[in-house]
């Protein structure tokens, strides 16, 4: 805790033209204060969606603390964070899968869906930092394997089987459904 107010308290200042420290600052201030909303009023949801509800405030407190993190690294380093980045995508996107089979699970889905978005997910994930930050050179491999994956997860939520799932069960699955998907 000492550390954590320790880094706070001696954080680098925003200058007044640093567009991409005020957003990665904005943005952490956004996903803290998503965290807070979805943590207190977990309770007030029925039951069956209090999972979903948790694993929203984990998203939103890791993209928070990543994005705190990708700050700093702008401001001393004065370059992309691509680390960071992939880090934290690495951790949420997964847990957005996992959300997706939460919301669903009510309409019928199967564990073999969520499976199948965290395979493609780490698959995406993994094949675009290589092609980002290891093999520069072979970007185009990577990013077109990246990309593939990512279009494949892209069809299943909004034109495949989850989208169907979310069709059949209407209400406020559906709306869920869509809600995640934007």
């Amino acid at each position: 805790m000492k550390n954590l107010l320790m880094s706070i308290s001696l954080s680098p200042e925003i200058a007044t033209d640093d567009y991409v420290g005020f957003t990665f600052f904005m943005g952490c201030m956004a996903m803290m204060a998503a965290s807070v909303f979805f943590f207190f009023s977990m309770n007030s949801y029925d039951r069956k969606w209090r999972t979903s509800i948790l694993i929203s405030g984990l998203i939103t407190f890791i993209a928070a603390v990543h994005y705190w993190y990708m700050r700093d690294y702008w401001y001393i380093n004065g370059s992309s964070p691509t680390f960071f980045r992939y880090v934290d995508w690495i951790l949420t996107v997964p847990l957005m899968c996992v959300e997706f089979y939460l919301i669903l699970k009510v309409a019928g889905a199967k564990k073999s869906l969520m499976w199948r978005l965290i395979i493609l997910s780490v698959i995406m994930l993994v094949t675009g930092y290589f092609g980002e930050a290891v093999y520069r050179d072979q970007a185009w491999l990577w990013g077109l394997i990246s990309g593939i994956a990512y279009f494949v997860i892209v069809y299943d939520i909004w034109l495949g089987k989850a989208k169907k799932l979310a069709q059949q069960a209407g209400g406020a699955v559906l709306t869920a459904h869509k809600t995640l998907c934007w």
